[in-house]
Order: structure tokens, then sequence, then C-alpha cells
């Protein structure tokens, strides 16, 4: 039985993945839009194969995309849901998501999204707002996109698993590009307040003050081990640890080469 939603992806080279969401969808989702920044890989044609509605745009920033994404394709369904290439739902979502949608108790939900990382579930976990009735979200920041909505949102159980990158190479390069944009954003070179950020002052306070306190990386290698606790999935979770610290000095070496390079 297919739920009344539909669940949109913005896409641009995502071969690797395309396959294996559009058969988490499959039976799952009444429609499947995709809006693609003109992939070279065959994303397209994957996605065509299992009946999603393609169209194809120029990239622009994230919050442009997504927000052309929900006035411009052909939304029929009274619920929508953002999804990644990189995400599936895990049946206990699905079951909860069937639930909601029949008791139409809220007008957006958010769900867990859980990490994977080097083929592992990680002790990971991100409540992120996902799904709303058609027409009533929008979207900011440009390089991480936020759902922002009126509604209250109710949080529905089990987990959107997130695979993120099929190999070390793809995530370095992944987050080569996310740390060069996160760079420009610390030298105001992009908006700096983020609705998430307004809404953790703690989390702003440390990102605008970071180069200032003294053996950073430390702490925060630290605090992903104690906090997060990556260790309980084993040497997966301890690589991801030290990883996620790297991504953080790379932003730094990154912002220093720019504002040395401005002052040239």
């Amino acid at each position: 039985m297919t739920a009344p939603v539909a669940v949109v992806l913005i896409t641009l080279n995502e071969a690797h993945h395309m396959a294996q969401v559009m058969e988490n969808l499959a039976g799952f989702a009444s429609e499947v839009h995709v809006l693609d920044s003109f992939s070279t890989d065959g994303t397209v044609e994957i996605a065509k194969r299992y009946g999603a509605h393609v169209v194809q745009r120029e990239f622009t920033d994230f919050a442009d995309q997504w927000n052309h994404a929900l006035t411009a394709l052909p939304i029929r369904a009274p619920w929508t849901m953002k999804m990644d290439p990189d995400e599936r739902l895990s049946p206990a979502l699905k079951q909860s998501l069937h639930a909601a949608f029949a008791a139409g108790a809220a007008a957006a939900m958010t769900v867990d999204i859980q990490l994977a990382f080097l083929g592992k579930m990680l002790p990971v976990r991100l409540r992120l707002l996902r799904v709303w009735r058609t027409g009533t979200c929008r979207f900011d920041g440009k390089i991480n996109e936020h759902a922002v909505t009126d509604a209250a949102p109710m949080h529905v159980k089990g987990v959107l698993e997130h695979w993120d990158s099929p190999d070390l190479e793809h995530w370095f390069t992944k987050q080569n590009r996310y740390s060069t944009a996160e760079a420009k954003r610390a030298l105001a070179l992009l908006p700096t307040r983020t609705p998430s950020e307004k809404q953790r002052p703690l989390r702003a306070f440390l990102k605008r003050n970071w180069s200032r306190i003294p053996l950073r990386y430390l702490l925060l290698h630290v605090f992903h081990l104690w906090k997060v606790q990556p260790w309980r999935s084993g040497r997966a979770g301890l690589i991801w640890a030290r990883l996620r610290t790297d991504v953080y000095r790379w932003q730094e070496f990154k912002a220093y080469e720019m504002r040395h390079r401005a002052r040239r």
C-alpha cells in the first residue's frame, strides 16, 4: 500500500546511490520527483527507469534548489517528504509514517537520521524536519539547507538511514568541497547565521570563536568519542571520529589561506 506522500530528491552525479534509494521507495511513495543538476553519470537514466519524474536545472545553492523543487515540480500528493539519494527509510519509519498520515494529527513531522560510515551504522543521530503538508514548507541556507514551516511538528519513530559516501575517496572529495564552503562562510563571504544556529546559540558561539579555543582539536576529538560514542561501532566509528575532527582543521586552514590571499 503506497503512502499519500511525494518524495523529492535533488541530485548531481548520484548514480552510485540511485538504484538503492529508488528500490527503497518502491511501493511506499505515491510520487517520486527528482530535480537534477545535469548529472553526467547515469543518475537521470536510473531515476527514470524506476518511474521517477525528473526535471533538470542548473545548481545555484541548496536552499534555492530545494525551494524551486517545491514550487515548480508537479507535486500532487497531500504530503511531501525531503530525502537525499544516500538515505534509506527503515521499515519502522515507513510504518510510523503510514500511521501518521492516516491519523493526520500534525502538519509536519521530524525524523531521526542515523549515520552509516564504512558500511556500519554509527550511534550518530540527528533529528530534522523532513515531512510536511504539501505547500507549507520552504528552505533557508546556502550550504546546509534547513526546512522551515509554521506548523509545530510531531516526531515519528524509526530512522532514516544516511549511508553517505560509498568509499573514503568519495568521502574525502565531498568533505573537501564542504570544508571550503564552510571556510568561506566563516569569513563572511556567505551568510553566517542559519535558522538552526539561531536556535542553538552555544553552537553558534563556538563556531564564531573556534580559533580562539586552546587545544580545540584535542577537545573536539574527545567530545566526539565521549558524547557520540562512535567506538560502539568498532574501528569504523573511531575512524569517523578522527576524520570529523580533521574536517574542522581543514576549514580553519582554508580560512587562513583565504584571509592571507585577501591581504595581498
